[in-house]
């Protein structure tokens, strides 16, 4: 694991189906949820973290706190792209910022949320420091 957890912007594309909405069309709101983490996961692997061999460390990444700004609905069918940009390092963890914003003009912001990750050790779910090459400025 070679990863050094950047600072520019990720973007990973969503697509709205029929699932993701309420009876309105109308993209349910905890499922911008699922599109921030489905962006955070593939943001971590495109840095080339190896979830499941952490898991294998005995170490994980849990997410301790998410404040999020809900701003115009996304609708069925809708073409999104779920971004992902470090905001903050910390010893035992990371602050992200993040937005679901329309594919062809990223200044429609459909959410937006600030997410607190944090690097435990999962046999006791206890803060453990994050690896120095996670931590190393980019």
């Amino acid at each position: 694991m070679n990863a050094v957890l950047p600072t520019a912007e990720f973007r990973w594309p969503v697509r709205v189906y029929y699932e993701d909405t309420d009876a309105q069309g109308i993209v349910y709101y905890a499922n911008y949820l699922k599109f921030l983490e489905r962006a955070r996961t593939e943001w971590l692997r495109a840095q080339g973290v190896d979830q499941p061999a952490l898991r294998e460390a005995d170490r994980l990444f849990v997410v301790t706190r998410i404040e999020t700004d809900y701003l115009i609905p996304a609708r069925y069918d809708d073409e999104l792209q779920a971004t992902v940009t470090l905001a903050e390092r910390r010893r035992a963890s990371f602050v992200l910022r993040q937005r679901v914003v329309a594919s062809h003009d990223d200044t429609i912001a459909h959410c937006r949320a600030v997410v607190t990750i944090a690097f435990l050790q999962a046999s006791s779910m206890r803060p453990a420091r994050l690896p120095a090459h996670l931590i190393a400025e980019s």
